[in-house]
């Protein structure tokens, strides 16, 4: 070799070309994909930035780690401001990281889970907040956009499900700057108007960008308020949003919602069938049952109407007053027959002195059977008298005699007992003391 050439060791090299790589590119704004993310214990963190076709090396110290405002992750899109180096250790070149922040749909998914994160920790997402879904809506409200795929796949549901359902289509934003507000406005409206008993809140699929007004905390918050039930039907079946998560009811696709609030009209007429045959067999034994027990009342009543009453103690005062006839009768028999025995007797013995004996006897016989049949007469026509009064008291007659009415109604018959068994303009019989009287009823008193 030849005196005058220069020979660089190899960190006299590694440390001329990191001078020059930091004092020629000074301070740089990148993008790029993190990967192969290492954390260790010292609070540094390394990784390799890249994108499609290439990647360099990164590191991020601990004093401007503990600004950052996220969680790097690998797969998450960054921005960064950095400072170009060299490890001289190792000879690599490499990026000094001052500043970083999630870029693109990175950011929003970074977003996302914070706002999810801090959403759940209020207790937003607890199923003690969920409110049921109407068995049967009388009407539904639809929030979504009124060109979209996803109003006409609820309306094919809803009409083919339950044509009868009326369905209230509120028309929003679904994306953009102007989706948010108009969500939340809507939101409000309806819970004003409460003109619905429960809300679809749809839109179809997108990108996280296309879906961001469903991930906002405004939203979040108008859905959690609401006071009419909520199902959400965000995107595909695999896309999650912040509403999903807050709604009453999450439903994968717009269709599946429809089918959640509406019933089936087939299911629907069947049980409506089942429940009228029941009803039907109950009301017919609920009237056999009755007609049973009104049969029963009837003959109780009869038994114990005062007209039956009267009639059994009538015949009851037939039959003691025939009995003491035939006791009568019989006893002067029995006593014509002792007479006229003791008189052939008398006669046989042709004694005058008995024959007198036997008249005085025989008279005082004749007064002591006619004092004895008088006072039996007396004692039975006294309870006869006893009787027919007690008869008396008992009688609706007797009761009427002293200024009171029987009223019975026109059309069947039926004894009135209340006011309230009568109508105004009614027909009714009206039974006096003396004759009856119809009336037409114009006015009832209860009291």
């Amino acid at each position: 070799m030849h005196d005058h050439v220069k020979i660089y060791s190899v960190s006299q090299l590694c440390r001329e070309t990191r001078l020059m790589l930091e004092g020629h590119f000074l301070t740089l704004n990148i993008e790029g994909e993190i990967s192969n993310l290492s954390c260790p214990a010292s609070g540094h963190i390394y990784f390799t930035l890249k994108d499609q076709s290439a990647q360099v090396q990164c590191a991020m110290f601990r004093v401007q780690r503990r600004k950052l405002g996220f969680k790097p992750s690998n797969g998450l899109q960054v921005q960064i401001k950095a400072r170009v180096s060299l490890y001289e250790a190792r000879g690599n070149f490499q990026l000094i990281i001052e500043q970083m922040e999630a870029a693109g749909d990175g950011l929003l998914r970074q977003q996302f889970e914070t706002l999810k994160r801090k959403l759940n920790n209020e207790g937003l997402y607890d199923d003690t907040h969920k409110k049921p879904l109407p068995r049967l809506a009388s009407r539904v409200g639809v929030i979504t956009s009124a060109s979209g795929a996803a109003i006409h796949d609820i309306l094919s549901v809803l009409k083919a499900r339950f044509p009868l359902l009326d369905v209230l289509i509120y028309p929003v934003t679904v994306q953009g700057e102007l989706a948010k507000q108009e969500i939340i406005d809507t939101l409000s409206i309806a819970n004003q108007r409460k003109d619905c008993d429960v809300i679809i809140l749809a839109r179809g699929g997108g990108s996280l960008e296309d879906l961001q007004a469903f991930n906002e905390e405004e939203v979040a918050r108008a859905i959690y308020q609401s006071n009419i039930p909520i199902v959400s039907a965000i995107g595909h079946e695999v896309d999650f949003t912040i509403a999903d998560f807050v709604a009453d009811c999450r439903a994968p696709t717009p269709s599946a919602a429809a089918e959640m609030v509406s019933p089936d009209q087939i299911e629907y007429l069947s049980q409506l069938k089942q429940q009228k045959a029941r009803l039907i067999a109950l009301h017919t034994n609920t009237s056999t049952a009755g007609q049973v027990h009104l049969n029963q009342l009837e003959r109780a009543l009869n038994r114990a109407h005062p007209g039956m009453q009267l009639q059994m103690h009538a015949q009851r005062l037939d039959d003691y007053h025939l009995r003491l006839q035939f006791i009568l009768s019989k006893t002067i028999e029995q006593k014509k027959a002792r007479l006229s025995k003791q008189h052939s007797q008398l006669l046989s013995q042709q004694a005058t002195q008995k024959i007198h004996l036997y008249r005085q006897h025989l008279t005082s016989l004749q007064h002591r059977l006619t004092a004895s049949i008088t006072q039996q007469a007396s004692s039975t026509q006294l309870r006869f008298k006893r009787a027919h009064e007690a008869l008396n008291t008992l009688s609706p007659l007797a009761t009427l005699s002293r200024g009171y009415s029987i009223s019975q109604r026109a059309s069947d018959g039926s004894f009135l007992v209340s006011a309230q068994q009568v109508s105004v303009g009614e027909s009714i019989n009206i039974k006096l003391s003396c004759g009856s009287l119809l009336a037409n009823v114009e006015e009832i008193h209860e009291h």
